[in-house]
């Protein structure tokens, strides 16, 4: 692996952005304080271990971009964190974290299938860790909220759920209402986000591309395609997880945030 010369010029000029970093994190705890949240400094511990996650995994990044087997690393690795994210939410077994690999990881294998071998974007080791980085990230948020929605809904209605079953239905039949809303909550953010880019936001992926000297036009076709392949990979991760979820046969406890 080999790193630029210039990489100590590019961390020296970064003290303006710490300054704005810093600014940021404490207006967001002074008002959660001044509110009285709960955890009103859980936000200002994430800004920092995400500063310390990307510091870190930047300078591997440099290194290791071009080189397919450390990026194939690299990739693992950030799944194996969105696993365990995943099932830290909705409850920490065994049985949920085999569950939730299996379902991101046939969430983003048919994305990534899709998006490479129909040559949507260019195969190659930078953009693999590129768009696999970015569809297993938000795979985990979507999986994260079906799963934790669908825990509590049936916690919340379990006396409903308990009714079904003394009729005679399914565990799995007993739970499908919660099942289907949990799915259709779990993707409305992504959904919204989809809808309204270009119009109420610019996302980050096209804000790249032009940074990176791509025209608007290849900018936002790379951006749709990660949109797209966002939808796909949550869709699937969220219904297999809750799927394999609906069978209840107890009522669950859900897990703290």
């Amino acid at each position: 692996m080999t790193w630029p010369d210039d990489l100590s010029a590019e961390l020296a000029g970064l003290l303006p952005s710490f300054i704005g970093i810093g600014l940021l994190v404490a207006v967001t705890a002074l008002v959660l304080r001044g509110y009285r949240t709960p955890r009103p400094f859980a936000p200002a511990a994430a800004v920092l271990r995400g500063a310390l996650q990307l510091a870190a995994i930047s300078l591997v990044l440099t290194g290791i971009i071009a080189d397919p087997l450390w990026v194939g690393v690299g990739l693992v690795v950030m799944f194996g964190a969105a696993v365990a994210t995943v099932t830290g939410r909705i409850g920490r077994t065994g049985r949920n974290l085999a569950w939730v690999a299996g379902a991101m990881g046939l969430g983003v294998a048919v994305t990534l299938g899709i998006v490479f071998v129909t040559g949507a974007i260019e195969f190659s080791p930078r953009y693999v860790l590129a768009i696999g980085g970015i569809v297993i990230g938000n795979a985990m948020s979507i999986a994260t909220l079906a799963g934790k929605r669908f825990t509590e809904a049936v916690a919340e209605r379990w006396d409903e759920v308990e009714g079904w079953l003394a009729l005679g239905a399914t565990p799995r039949q007993s739970t499908r209402e919660p099942a289907r809303r949990a799915i259709h909550f779990a993707i409305i953010p992504s959904t919204d986000q989809t809808r309204t880019t270009g119009l109420v936001t610019l996302p980050g992926a096209f804000v790249g591309a032009i940074f990176g000297g791509a025209s608007p036009l290849e900018a936002g076709r790379f951006q749709i395609v990660v949109l797209a392949g966002i939808l796909c990979a949550g869709s699937i991760a969220a219904v297999a997880l809750v799927h394999l979820l609906a069978p209840v046969r107890t009522k669950p406890v859900p897990a703290s945030a």
